[in-house]
């Protein structure tokens, strides 16, 4: 039996396969084209790397709630290129999201420098209630007004910073003297200035040739870092100042956080809230992994004792933080949190 079709059904059928042939491409596009957000960072992928457990906590959550739906494209070891570079492509937009210590973002919004004023916090239970109870808010409201980024959250690199040298240091006397790398902000440099050391601001990635020539007799960071970045391999001792628990923070530009679709806003938000609270609790735990290592590799500690630290932290508090919050009256009540956190 033959069956034929009226005119009217072939346009029917024709209209309904060119409305099909033109949507289904859209509709396999839609589904095949994810969010991609690029991630900058200074330090190696690896778990001593404060940047790395937060982003692959990040990137595991969002993976949860998210699907394929975003994308994120890695780049450890300032890839990118140098922290000062990557601040300016955040806001900018070539670069979505950037994880980095606080202290780069104080070449932007100099109020920042008042996390990097050694001996602030005494341990990780104490900067994160610090930072829970109201001082992470005023840097977020800074960040967001001045550079356009948004905060995504605030963790910790791996372990309280102290000073590595190449020969011992068993005082705080002989760090008079002694030159030091340390980041460039004035914030550092005012704090081993009143310590007594000659503070040497160099870049992170210049730092072990620096060593190696001599241009510095060492520096200050974190036992992550220093492992990470095998600065055991050129510096063998160290004397424990912790005088630094150091904030890291994600933070993204507008461009980026414009790329999420409002419905996934939240998740998307939630899944670095979950990092972060991750990050934390990892951090403390990988310390003590970075300790035993370096311990492992030559590295020799020594305890500062007691009533040095204490003077240490003394005359750095009593020069340092009242001058920076008369010069910047918005971080007051920062200082006051800081102290409240102790009780």
């Amino acid at each position: 039996m033959t069956h034929t079709i009226s005119r009217r059904q072939m346009l029917g059928v024709s209209a309904a396969s060119v409305a099909l042939a033109a949507a289904s491409p859209m509709r396999l596009a839609r589904a095949a084209a994810p969010v991609i957000l690029r991630v900058s960072a200074s330090s190696p992928p690896d778990k001593f790397g404060g940047h790395y457990l937060w982003f692959k906590s990040f990137e595991d959550n969002l993976q949860k709630v998210a699907g394929d739906q975003i994308k994120l494209e890695y780049f450890p070891n300032s890839q990118l290129g140098k922290e000062a570079d990557v601040v300016q492509q955040v806001k900018a937009g070539s670069v979505d999201m950037m994880i980095s210590g606080g202290s780069i973002w104080a070449t932007v919004v100099p109020e920042m420098g008042a996390l990097d004023l050694g001996f602030l916090f005494d341990n990780y239970g104490h900067a994160s209630k610090a930072l829970d109870s109201g001082v992470a808010a005023v840097f977020d409201k800074l960040l967001l007004d001045r550079a356009g980024v948004t905060v995504l959250g605030w963790g910790f690199h791996v372990g309280a910073r102290s000073v590595y040298t190449k020969n011992p240091i068993t005082s705080a006397a002989q760090l008079k003297g002694v030159k030091l790398r340390v980041l460039p902000t004035k914030a550092f440099i005012d704090t081993f200035t009143v310590i007594g050391a000659v503070a040497t601001p160099i870049p992170i990635n210049e730092l072990y040739t620096a060593i190696q020539t001599g241009v510095v007799e060492g520096f200050e960071h974190d036992p992550g870092t220093t492992l990470a970045s095998k600065f055991y391999e050129v510096t063998k001792n160290c004397f424990l100042t912790r005088h630094y628990y150091s904030p890291m923070l994600a933070v993204m530009g507008k461009r980026g956080l414009s790329k999420i679709p409002a419905e996934l806003k939240p998740k998307f938000l939630e899944a670095a809230n979950a990092a972060t609270r991750a990050e934390r609790a990892e951090a403390a735990r990988v310390e003590s992994e970075a300790l035993n290592e370096l311990s492992q590799k030559g590295v020799v500690f020594r305890e500062v004792p007691v009533a040095e630290r204490k003077a240490m932290q003394d005359a750095v508090s009593k020069q340092l933080y009242p001058a920076f919050a008369a010069q910047y009256p918005v971080t007051k009540p920062v200082f006051e949190k800081v102290a409240a956190a102790r009780a």
